[in-house]
């Protein structure tokens, strides 16, 4: 299970004293818990990976800031954070491959414009979940439309 996986990359990091893969893990393994609190029942991979994907998406949020703000001493931190984190998720989908599948669930719920697109987007949303991001497939399901 992912969650041993990163109680052991912990470890590893603890007795490499890698101080920025420390204190990632350990905010990742808290949020887990937290997350398994909220959700009264112990979470598996998908949930995991969802609470992963979240805190990629805050540290990507957190380098533009400080970007903007001029402090590239904590955009690079929080880049490393983020290097860290993306370890763990799984291999982001191809472009390509989202536009083929995109196409796919256009021709099966016969979408015909723009108003189809809350449709189209459930039905690519359930089949790529986990995989790429949904504004990305927000974007791409726009296009097609």
């Amino acid at each position: 299970m992912l969650t041993e996986k990163i109680q052991k990359d912990l470890t590893e990091a603890l007795k490499g004293k890698k101080e920025v893969v420390v204190s990632t893990l350990r905010l990742l393994l808290s949020e887990i818990h937290n997350r398994g609190i909220e959700k009264q029942s112990e979470l598996n991979d998908e949930d995991i990976i969802a609470v992963i994907r979240k805190g990629v998406k805050q540290r990507e949020e957190a380098i533009d800031s400080y970007q903007k703000g001029g402090r590239q001493d904590l955009a690079d931190k929080e880049k490393q954070e983020k290097e860290v984190l993306s370890n763990y998720l799984p291999q982001e989908m191809t472009p390509e491959e989202l536009e083929k599948i995109t196409k796919g669930v256009i021709d099966e719920v016969g979408a015909s414009g723009p108003g189809d697109f809350g449709k189209v987007m459930g039905v690519v949303m359930s089949k790529v979940k986990g995989r790429i991001d949904g504004a990305k497939v927000a974007e791409a399901v726009k296009k097609l439309i």
